[in-house]
This record gives structure tokens, sequence and C-alpha cells, in this order.
């Protein structure tokens, strides 16, 4: 897929669904692997996804936090820590979006042996992805189905007369 180029990019529930099954086609042979953890919270509806798709029973998450509302902060913290592996072999680690990946370089810390894949990528946090399905430029603000609410918006040519 190509980059978008606009500041504001708004992801709907289909085209994540679409994207995630495919980034979930390229992770086959499910039996590689042994589990699924999903990074809370932008991970945890792609992970389900993930986990359908592949048919993965061990789902696990791992807390970290990383941003503050639309800000990152200083050092991501972790909140809950996963007990189905000790370095992620054979493990799929999965999240929404690498930005700056501050969040995932804290977690190949931790994980050194997993898979980190993520739906979309920007070109800053690119290096510290093994997978991505989408690119979006690094200025672009990207909003998920469950950060927006959608309403009616009204005719550009107003109502019938």
């Amino acid at each position: 897929m190509g980059l978008h180029s606009n500041q504001e990019y708004f992801v709907s529930w289909e085209e994540l669904h679409r994207a995630t099954r495919e980034l979930a086609r390229r992770q086959l042979p499910a039996e590689q692997w042994q589990g699924i953890i999903a990074v809370s919270r932008g991970g945890l509806v792609p992970a389900a996804i993930l986990a359908r798709e592949l048919n993965i029973r061990v789902v696990e998450s791992v807390c970290v936090r990383s941003y503050a509302h639309q800000s990152q902060v200083a050092e991501p913290e972790m909140l809950k820590d996963i007990s189905c592996t000790e370095d992620g072999a054979g493990f799929l680690v999965v999240d929404d979006l690498v930005d700056t990946g501050n969040t995932l370089r804290f977690l190949r810390k931790r994980l050194p042996k997993a898979k980190f894949i993520t739906v979309y990528a920007k070109p800053e946090g690119l290096p510290l992805v093994d997978e991505y399905e989408a690119d979006i430029e690094q200025s672009t603000w990207i909003h998920f189905p469950w950060d927006v609410h959608l309403h009616y918006v009204d005719p550009l040519a107003g109502e019938d007369k």
C-alpha cells in the first residue's frame, strides 16, 4: 500500500480488518507460533483478528504507557508484563502502529526473540518492526475506529427545500 499523505488519516473498521487479515496471511504457517502478545491498547483488536485468522488460542497482553492522549511520554512505562514466555521465542508481538518506535524498542529488550508486527508503520519506527501492512507518513496523525465517533454531516448543498 502507498503512503497516505494527508495530515490526518481515518481508518475504518473494514480497512483495519482487511489490512490485519492480510498481515495474518503472511504469518502462515500458523503452527510456527506458540501465541500472540498484544500491545495494549492499540494491539488488542489486531491481535484478536490475528488469533482468529491463525487459529491461535494463546493470546496475552503487555501493557506499556508510551502516550498520554496525543503526546509521547519521555520513557515508556511497563504497566503489566507477560508471563507466557521469557524471551518471546515463537510469539508474535502485535501493535496497531509503529510511530517513533519507542514502544517496540522498549519491548524488544524484554522479548528479543519475538517477531514484532504492526498493521501500520511510520518511517521513524520501521527499523523496529519485522513486518507491517501499510505505510503512513511520519507527520500524519492516524485515527483508529475505536478512537472516533461517527455522526451525521449536512450535505454540501444543504437540505432539500
